[in-house]
């Protein structure tokens, strides 16, 4: 009964996450700026920039522990 709920939860987390990434904005150049810019890349971010950060990170972690949960059989 448990499993197939944690299955969809999972499947819809990692939607999630996939917008979530989608959501952030370019940071710059890419690798070719990363020998440029110094230290500009540690700039702090807005508040909307943070908060959409801090989502993804949850998103995340919950993405994984399902991920751990259900591929290790510990709900059978």
């Amino acid at each position: 009964m448990i499993i197939p709920f944690l299955s969809w939860a999972w499947a819809v987390s990692g939607v999630f996450l996939i917008l979530l990434v989608l959501l952030h904005s370019p940071k710059g150049d890419g690798m070719g700026g990363l020998a440029s810019s110094g230290s500009s890349m540690f700039t702090s971010a807005s508040s909307a920039e943070s908060t959409l950060n801090r989502a993804t990170w949850a998103c995340l972690i919950l993405f994984l522990s399902l991920a751990v949960i259900l591929s290790a059989g510990w709900l059978k």
